[in-house]
């Protein structure tokens, strides 16, 4: 790729720039900073949100973020110039993953697609080259298209009958069309990586894919206050071998990125937004390989007030709230080495993940073994906090 693969500031955020509130977090030789974009410029905010889960956790974040004010860290064109690994300063500031204490969930076989994909998959036991028959004799004995099929319905409970009769019965299926979704936990709190760094997946891997989705952000009251991007990295081999490895294929080192900056919930962008959103997907390697596709929330299975509403409640609480990949309804089927292998990254792909609403997600793949170790935790950014003295401060 080009040495510019992080590409242009002004690509990277929202058509609406202008009328969007955009908050995130940049590294600054100090420490990690929570900023508002206004005009093009990165207002520090940590002395009013030392965090960003201490702005999240405010009642209204959308009027306390309009009430802060501090300091120009500089332009974004600036940040983002230098956040890309290889031409980084690190006396310069630099753009981090917009979240820091939410917990970090997602969602799974939340698109018809990606559920069929998940069942072969399983069935293929991480084989990518048995992919292309298992998926055939699957959709022959649906007989039919599933994209309206509302999960827990008498309808899905029905079709599941059918498919244990016809010896088709997956774990998968009970979580795409059942009345429970699939959460599970994506990474640790403070390991997201953000846009214009690399992401990663494990060497011994090859069978694997990006998965582009929303990521709604929500208080530790169950509110929805904002929502960003995300690539759920996931290695399909790894994973199809048993679902007992969930952990493994998703949570590495750099396997989840988030940004490039939280979308705040206002009067001009809300949960309605995000539920007719598309988000579009690039994949361009080293190889001159390129790959576009695209994922409609429209088409999601389960409503994504729903899905906040089952990773939360009596049941599990979350104190500094949590942010929650959606699913998707990406699942590449294209070969690109060997005929009948489908997709798998390359070291050095450039994968873009975009929406008109959300800005765009750009990350380069590496291998999570070479990649610097994650090493700043929740003690390390206490620690930060104190010794300049935030530590303790909230809005109002």
């Amino acid at each position: 790729m080009t040495e510019n693969w992080t590409g242009n500031a002004a690509d990277v955020l929202p058509a609406d720039a202008a009328d969007a509130l955009l908050v995130g977090r940049v590294q600054l030789p100090e420490g990690p900073t929570v900023v508002v974009l206004r005009d093009g410029r990165l207002h520090d905010l940590s002395a009013t949100f030392p965090t960003m889960a201490s702005l999240t956790e405010t009642a209204d974040p959308a009027s306390a973020v309009r009430a802060a004010d501090g300091p120009v860290i500089g332009s974004f064109d600036e940040v983002w110039a230098n956040t890309a690994p290889d031409a980084r300063d690190d006396a310069l500031p630099w753009l981090l993953s917009p979240i820091d204490l939410q917990v970090v969930k997602a969602s799974g076989v939340t698109f018809p697609v990606s559920m069929l994909e998940r069942i072969i998959e399983e069935r293929a036991r991480g084989e990518a080259e048995s992919a292309d028959g298992i998926r055939a004799t699957i959709l022959d004995a649906l007989g039919g298209d599933i994209r309206d099929l509302v999960p827990g319905s008498p309808e899905a409970a029905r079709l599941k009958q059918v498919l244990i009769a016809a010896g088709l019965w997956s774990q998968y299926l009970e979580v795409g069309i059942g009345p429970d979704a699939e959460i599970f936990t994506k990474a640790p709190v403070l390991a997201t990586v953000g846009a214009g760094s690399d992401v990663g997946v494990l060497a011994e891997s090859k069978w694997n894919n990006p998965e582009p989705e929303v990521v709604l952000v929500v208080a530790s009251n169950g509110a929805i206050v904002g929502a960003t991007l995300g690539n759920d990295v996931n290695l399909r081999d790894i994973e199809g071998r048993s679902a007992l490895l969930l952990g493994r294929a998703k949570d590495n080192n750099a396997s989840a990125s988030v940004g490039p900056f939280i979308r705040l919930f206002d009067d001009r962008f809300g949960l309605d937004d995000v539920r007719s959103e598309t988000v579009t997907l690039s994949v361009d390697g080293d190889d001159g390989f390129r790959m576009e596709a695209s994922s409609h929330m429209a088409q999601i299975s389960r409503d994504p007030a729903d899905l906040a509403r089952q990773a939360s409640g009596a049941h599990h609480a979350y104190p500094d709230g949590f942010v929650l990949y959606l699913g998707t309804m990406f699942a590449p089927t294209d070969d690109r080495d060997e005929p009948g292998h489908g997709f798998t990254h390359h070291v050095g792909d450039v994968v873009r993940i975009a929406s008109p609403r959300l800005g765009a997600l750009v990350n380069r793949v590496q291998h999570s073994e070479e990649l610097a170790p994650w090493s700043f935790g929740i003690g390390a950014l206490m620690a930060n906090l104190a010794q300049r003295g935030l530590l303790g401060r909230t809005s109002a």
